[in-house]
Parts: structure tokens; sequence; C-alpha cells
């Protein structure tokens, strides 16, 4: 789709039917900077984000009215923040499981692909890698209410973002306290008992990858803060309880145990540490992370010829490559408000454009892939594709994407 191109006048008058704002003129502008702790709220008229970026948001909000994709991404993102309003706040007091620490306060989680033992069923679990066992996904657990509190708050800053509609901002900020603020109901900042493992662990390293979607988080954060919604104090507050985390990722043995991780889990653990310390303002700890990665990660995860072989022996290997690099975008994401180009970073001949155009050149082409994907990730290469066009085009890679991601990223520039 182009951005600008004229459209028959009952598509107009369909977006003006669920209030879309008016196309407003888009001059063209340099490209905002990202500074360091303060994100882009100097080129974003105040809104701290990291990952979303002025110019691709503010030219998206411009098509609202003349780009008929953009128009069906805004109509269905307002139902999906529609019923966000009216859900209560969740909270890690909501699960029926009550950690061995006895405070409920703590979060709990089931590691996604262990099973109980047909063999002995009330022995300790075995795992069934690529399968995910459905009891991860029920009110015993965190995991249910606390991806609701992530996606809701990343659907209403999106949706008061661009219907400048306070109500949105409002309800984002209320689950914001509710999870991260309020004494009462406040998760407490650790993952100790994160995709625990009956009869074997009370709490895994892997649990640290359940906080990735607090990374969507923070740009809500910053897109609703023009609105007072959350109010100086608060985002405050807020930052206290990601450094505390930020803390707890450094210095507890799950977290140094995932920090030492040398697949997937580990370029998460660096994309959830750098984006963390960066919010949190403390940029030295940000720093620190992604200018190691280039040797940390890139160099001992990425092969001669682009590929992730760490990846590449799970029944998922193409869902986990994708998934690798989607966490080495946002630390690329954190290293660019550092002044460091991670994009751009050469070690030893591995690259994240030579990893990404490894998987690239499956896109089509999936009977040729070389190992076990139990399920293509279609939807997630384009994805993938979308963001790495952002990096290194345009042009670079097919802008294929659909669906919300075209709230986030420009189809054309």
């Amino acid at each position: 789709m182009k951005l600008g191109r004229t459209i028959p006048l009952s598509v107009l008058a369909a977006t003006a039917a669920v209030g879309i704002p008016a196309a407003a003129a888009f001059p063209s502008a340099p490209a905002a900077v990202c500074q360091g702790a303060e994100g882009y709220a100097a080129a974003f008229g105040g809104r701290r984000t990291f990952t979303l970026r002025p110019g691709e948001l503010e030219a998206i909000k411009a098509s609202l009215a003349s780009d008929p994709a953009v128009a069906q991404a805004y109509r269905a993102l307002v139902v999906q923040a529609d019923r966000a309003l009216a859900r209560k706040p969740g909270s890690v007091l909501d699960k029926r499981t009550i950690p061995i620490s006895g405070d409920r306060h703590d979060y709990v989680s089931l590691a996604p692909y262990w099973w109980p033992d047909p063999a002995n069923p009330k022995g300790p679990y075995v795992r069934r890698d690529g399968q995910v066992n459905p009891e991860r996904e029920t009110n015993r657990f965190d995991r249910v209410a606390f991806g609701r509190m992530g996606s809701d708050a990343d659907t209403l800053g999106l949706a008061y973002y661009y219907s400048g509609d306070r109500k949105y901002a409002d309800k984002a900020a209320a689950i914001v306290r509710t999870w991260f603020l309020d004494p009462a109901t406040a998760m407490n900042p650790n993952m100790n008992y994160a995709q625990a493992v009956p009869g074997r662990e009370d709490g895994r390293a892997e649990g640290v990858l359940d906080t990735s979607g607090l990374i969507a988080v923070i740009d809500a954060v910053g897109l609703i803060g023009p609105s007072g919604a959350l109010s100086a104090d608060d985002v405050k507050a807020l930052e206290s309880w990601f450094s505390r985390y930020v803390d707890w990722m450094r210095t507890s043995p799950n977290g140094k145990a995932e920090g030492a991780a040398r697949n997937n889990h580990g370029v998460w653990y660096d994309a959830q540490l750098a984006r963390f310390a960066l919010f949190a303002r403390r940029d030295d700890i940000a720093r620190r992370t992604v200018t190691a990665f280039p040797a940390a990660r890139i160099a001992k995860q990425v092969d001669a010829s682009g590929a992730l072989p760490h990846e590449l022996t799970r029944t998922r290997s193409f869902h986990y490559s994708v998934f690798t690099l989607d966490a080495a975008y946002h630390v690329a994401d954190s290293a660019a408000c550092l002044g460091t180009d991670l994009y751009g970073a050469d070690a030893n001949g591995r690259s994240l454009r030579k990893a990404t155009a490894y998987l690239a050149a499956y896109r089509g082409r999936q009977s040729e892939w070389p190992y076990k994907e139990m399920k293509w990730p279609a939807e997630a290469l384009d994805e993938l594709l979308t963001r790495a066009d952002a990096a290194w085009g345009p042009g670079a890679y097919p802008r294929a994407a659909s669906g919300e991601i075209v709230l986030r990223y420009r189809a054309a520039h």
C-alpha cells in the first residue's frame, strides 16, 4: 500500500464513522533521535518511547483517513481497546496458587513444555518440546493475567495516541498502577517462581523470559505520557519498580543463569535488561549490555552463514530463529538510544543483517527449510521483516505484514 493515495469517498465515510482523525499535513523532517533514558521524548511531544519511533507513528497517524489498511487496523484497535476498558485491571492476587514463599505478590507460572508423566502421574513432570501444556494458561498461575495486563496497556497506549481520547490513557494508567504500584495489589519485582516444573524446580532461570512483554508496557507508558494520567510521582515509582527488577536480574541465581544462556533466552535477557535499565534511568547498565552484545551474543550465536545454531535443534526451529532476532532488534533499538549501532555491527563476519537475510531467504519457501518446524510462522516472519526494513530500508525487506503492526511501522516511505 502507498501512503497518501486517493481512495473512494465510501472508504473515507466508513473511516469517519469510527472516529478516525482526519489526515494532517506531514512535512518531511530529520529522523528523530533517541536520547538515552529520555528515549524519543524530545522529538515526540514528551512521549518517552524506545521502540516506537515518532517518524513512523506520525506518518501513520497522518494517513489514518487515507490508507484503507491503516483505517482497518485502527478500527480493530479501537474494538480491542474498548474491550480493555470493560475489563477490571488484573493483579498477581488473582491467581489461585499460593507461592511457596507464602507471599501472593510473588509471580508464579508453569514452564510451557512440561507435562505430567503418563507412566508416573504423581511424579515429576516430563518435557515435550514445542507442545504447550494448557494448564499453563489457567488461573492457577499469573501468566494469563500478566499477559493481558501487558497487551491491554499496549493496546490502550496506541488507542490513546491515535484517537486522542483520554479514556484510553486513564484505563492504561489504572492497569499500570494496579499491577506495579498499588501496595495492595502490586507484583514483587522478581521471577523467583516463574516457569516452575512440578516435582523438579520451584522456578527456573527461563522464567525471566515471562517479563519480555514489559518492553511494550514501557512504550505504552510513554504514549500516554502527555495525558497526565500517570502523575510524575507514579512514573518515578514505576521507574523504581523496574530498577529493583534490574537488580534482581543481575544478582539473583535465576537472573544470572538466564543471562548466561546461550540461546534465545540469553538474547531476550539482554533485550530486557537494556530496556528496563534505560527506563529506570540506569544508563550505565544499559550501555554495558549493548556494548558487550556483539562479542557476547552475535559472535557466539550467529554462524558464518547467518543461521542461529542453538535454535535449529528445536522442534520449532524457524519460529525460535525469528523469536531470537525479535529480541536482538530490541537490543539494537536500545543501543541506538546510547549512540551505538548494533544494526550495523559486525562480529567476525557475523551480524544481525546476515542473520536476517538468512531467514528472509525462506519467505514463501517453507518447504525448503531443512530443519524441524511444527508450525510455520509466516506472520511472525513478515512482522520481523517489516521491522528489518525500518532498520535497513527503505526497500531492504518487504513490508508485507498486516494487522496491528501497520500502526507501528509505515507500509512505505
